[in-house]
Formats: C-alpha cells, sequence, structure tokens
C-alpha cells in the first residue's frame, strides 16, 4: 500500500512533505474532505478525475479539514491510495430515494458483495439523514460481521446543507459505502469523548427516534435547565457544553448525544442521534484537558487492535469539540501525531456524526462528540 496527501487551496493542488511517489492510474482510492463551497463551486472533482482516471474518487464536505498536522478552513484534504492487493468496491444511494434512514442503509449494504469483505467506510450526508438509523440499517444487514467506520458531512457552523458525492459532483442526500476486500488490508478503530459526567443516573421515559420529551416522568428540558444552571439561559448555543450519555436499552453500551435545538413550547429537545425510551441517562459537560487526552486514548485503542504504526489515519472528529476547544483544537490532533509518530499521514475532517464501534467489536454506533479514528495498513 502507498499513500499521497494533497491539499486543495487557492485553486492549488499542495503536495505533502511526507508523500511517496504513486503511479496515478493504479490509484484505486481517493478520498477529499472538504469546504462546501469548493465542492459545489470549483472544478475540484473534474480536476482529480482527470489525475487519477481509474480510481474511484469519493468526496464529503466538512466542518473543517485535517491535513497532517494542521486543521484547515476553505480546502480539501485529499488522500490517494494504491493497494497492491486490495480490491474495493463502492455503493452510493440518496435519502430521498428510501422511507427512512434505516432503509437507506440496508439498501446500501445490499449493493456491496459480502464475500472475502473485511472493511467498509461510510460518508453520509449530515443533514437529511438521521444517523442513528442509518446505523441500524447497516447493522441489519451485515450483523455485526464486518467493522464498519465514518462520519456525517458537515456544513461548517451552518447546519444548512452537507454534499457527499462518488464518482461524481458531490450533492446533497447523498450516501456512500466503500468496501475493502482481501486478507492484506488492515484496519483498526478507536473512537472516545473525553467528557465528565455530573448527577445522577435518570431514565428516558418519553421520546421518539431523535426527540426526547421525558426523564423519570417529568419534563426532559426543564430537567436539563436545572442542571445547567446559569447556563440555560444561553441555550441552545450552550447546549455543546453539556452533551448527554446514552446508555442504550439491554446493552452497556453507552453513546453521547448532542441537542441540535429545543422547543420552549412543546418542552422538548432534538438530539443528533436517537434517544430510545429506557436507555439511561447522565448529563455531561466538557473539561479541555480529558477532551484532547481523549484523542490520544482513542489512537492508542486503534494501535493495541493491530500493534503496528498505520500507514494512514483518518480522523473524524465533531464539530462540537472544535467550536468547544476553539485555538486549542489543534491540540488534539498533536495528540494523536504522538502516538502514531511522524511516518503516519493524518488525513481527516470535522463532522456531524462520526461512525465506529465503541470498543475492539464490530458492533458499529453513531456517536458525537468524539475523536473517532480509523487507521490503515496493508500486508504485502
Amino acid at each position: 500500500m502507498k499513500s499521497a496527501l494533497f491539499s486543495f487551496q487557492n485553486n492549488q493542488l499542495l503536495k505533502h512533505s511526507k508523500n511517496v511517489d504513486l503511479v496515478s492510474d493504479d490509484v484505486q482510492l481517493v478520498l477529499g474532505f472538504g469546504t462546501k463551497k469548493i465542492l459545489s463551486d470549483s472544478n475540484i472533482y473534474s480536476t482529480l478525475r482527470e489525475e487519477y482516471k481509474n480510481a474511484n474518487i469519493v468526496l464529503c464536505s466538512t466542518a473543517g479539514e485535517i491535513y497532517g498536522d494542521e486543521i484547515l478552513d476553505n480546502s480539501v484534504s485529499i488522500t490517494a491510495f494504491q493497494f497492491a492487493k486490495t480490491t474495493l468496491q463502492t455503493a452510493t444511494t440518496k435519502i430521498s430515494e428510501h422511507s427512512n434512514s434505516i432503509e437507506a442503509g440496508k439498501f446500501l449494504m445490499t449493493q456491496l458483495e459480502k464475500e472475502n469483505l473485511k472493511y467498509i467506510f461510510v460518508l453520509s450526508d449530515g443533514g437529511l439523514v438521521n444517523g442513528s438509523q442509518l446505523v441500524e440499517g447497516i447493522n441489519q444487514i451485515i450483523q455485526h460481521k464486518v467493522p464498519v467506520t465514518g462520519g456525517l458531512a458537515g456544513d461548517g457552523v451552518d447546519f444548512n446543507s452537507t454534499l457527499v458525492g462518488c464518482n461524481d459532483k458531490p450533492d446533497v442526500g447523498n450516501i456512500v459505502a466503500i468496501g475493502f476486500y482481501g486478507d492484506a488490508i488492515q484496519i483498526s478503530h478507536g473512537t472516545l469523548g473525553g467528557w465528565e459526567m455530573f448527577g445522577l443516573e435518570k431514565t428516558i421515559t418519553k421520546s421518539s427516534a431523535n426527540i426526547l420529551s421525558e426523564i423519570d416522568e417529568a419534563n426532559a428540558l426543564e430537567v436539563y435547565k436545572t442542571y445547567l444552571g446559569k447556563y440555560a439561559d444561553e441555550l441552545p448555543g450552550s447546549s455543546l457544553l453539556f452533551p448527554l450519555s446514552v446508555t442504550l436499552p439491554n446493552s452497556d453500551e453507552t453513546v453521547v448525544r448532542t441537542i441540535l435545538s429545543i422547543d420552549n413550547d412543546l418542552k422538548t429537545m432534538t438530539f443528533a442521534g436517537d434517544v430510545p425510551i429506557g436507555s439511561k441517562v447522565r448529563f455531561m459537560k466538557a473539561n479541555f484537558d480529558k477532551l484532547i487526552e481523549a484523542a490520544n486514548t482513542a489512537a492508542n485503542n486503534a494501535l493495541q487492535l493491530k500493534n503496528q504504526k498505520p500507514e494512514v489515519a483518518i480522523l473524524i472528529s465533531c464539530v462540537g469539540r472544535r467550536i468547544i476547544l476553539d485555538k486549542r483544537i489543534v491540540e488534539e490532533v498533536d495528540a494523536v501525531r504522538d502516538v502514531f509518530g511522524d511516518d503516519t499521514l493524518l488525513t481527516g475532517f470535522y463532522s456531524y456524526g462520526e461512525i465506529s464501534p465503541a470498543n475492539s467489536n464490530v458492533n458499529c454506533s453513531l456517536h458525537n462528540q468524539t475523536m473517532t479514528i480509523t487507521t490503515f495498513n496493508e500486508i504485502v
């Protein structure tokens, strides 16, 4: 496996200093994570297609791009992969073609051949797709037998619309899956938030999909405001500082859920992911040092799965973490670099949701407010 990293800025394609030379016609996969304006207005897709005639080209809009040790805006972070023994298959669908996000996830998985399938990378529209339901549909078909990681596209801090595309100019509503085949490919993953929990554990007693109405049979919004204290007056903006830890019913699996909006008339909260009835919840608060430490731990967890330094690592972190950490945000990328060393190419983006197994198992989940890492090696 060979890989190369580029950054598209000001209509120029800049080469990373750590790159090795690739044979353009032998490149099988090109991933591009970039700002929506460039993906929609520029000729980035045609430029990449002209250079990599035989590659699968997958593009995704972001809330910030990770390029090596840098975090950029108004750019596209591009990674080209040239595999020696690994083969790929892509599948694409549009959310408007399905009755719900569960059916979209199921359909997407049925489009991938299952024989010798070792790993799936998913990129989804981050505005129109219910990420929890998408993952549920994926798991119904995959049956937890193949690891799945990825993320939901971003739109900076505007939250208007997002773009994803595969072998075409990216568009709204698309979901893309990339299947990796063969025994040569080695994938590992790690995900962690680093938030501090506070208050007593409570139970969700009334909800519908990602809309929360009651906790312990009391109005959820009022309970939440009580815990926030003075920060309640700053809702919904302050909700990024206080996500919810959700332990799903009949499971030990815990996920983080971020509030997208509140309805003061209906007294409900809408989250970036489902919050099922019967889930156990605790409130969480930001601790800057622990958020950064969590990125380091996620990298160590990924490293321990395969016990070798990766050739490439895709970092998908949450837009909420970027807003909260602000000028310290580069420290979470540095924390990953400290684990993997200088020879690993780092790429990725800030997302509206992260997809990954919660630990070493292959049951993928939707996460919010985490640093999620996927690493790539190939045995040759």
